[in-house]
């Protein structure tokens, strides 16, 4: 039985919410969000996941890449939870969250993400069913690695080199400094995608 989008989506939408709850576990949360309850955060983002999806489906009667643009962030969250999800099991599996091997665990938790999204991406968001060739998993690759690049050397720079504020917990601050360097590669990874690795 063949899947249509919005039950593809809705299967990716509750492996967000499932996704989140470690990085939820992981964080000095503020008092207003813990007393709501790690489930219930957890479900608010898979729907809001799946909301964004169906606003972005209807938009694409108007505008075509919308169509795209809804399955790309849908994937985007997915890999972005997926990855946030290993990297804060490696730093509270450690108790580390700065330095060299928070780069490392960064590192980790990208190429996991970094492989889920090739074949979300390939199959959903960009609907390329052609085999699996050398050409268009090299291209796939060159343009993660340096996606790679943005994502890691951007968390790098907030995170080592920047610093932490007094006020902002190392831990909370490492998770900043990979939101701030996801939304960097996920731009990067969007515009190589679809214009190089699965163009039409």
């Amino acid at each position: 039985m063949k899947l249509n989008n919005i039950q593809i989506a809705l299967i990716a939408s509750l492996l967000v919410g499932l996704l989140t709850i470690p990085t939820i576990n992981n964080l000095p949360l503020p008092e207003a969000i813990k007393s709501f309850g790690t489930f219930k955060v957890a479900i608010s983002l898979g729907l809001l996941t799946l909301i964004g999806y169906l606003v972005a489906e209807v938009l694409s009667k108007w505008v075509a890449i919308f169509k795209e643009l809804g399955r790309f962030a849908v994937v985007g969250v997915l890999n972005t939870v997926l990855d946030f999800a290993i990297f804060n099991l490696l730093i509270s599996s450690f108790a580390i969250s700065e330095g060299p091997l928070a780069s490392l665990f960064k590192g980790v938790s990208f190429i996991v993400a970094v492989i889920n999204s090739y074949y979300w991406n390939k199959y959903w968001t960009f609907d390329s069913h052609k085999v699996v060739k050398g050409k268009e998993f090299i291209q796939f690759i060159i343009i993660s690695l340096v996606g790679f690049g943005i994502n890691v050397g951007t968390f790098s720079l907030v995170a080592n080199l920047i610093g932490a504020p007094e006020n902002i917990d190392p831990t909370t601050w490492a998770n900043i400094g990979a939101l701030v360097g996801t939304f960097a590669g996920l731009a990067w990874n969007f515009i190589g995608y679809k214009l190089v690795v699965f163009k039409k």
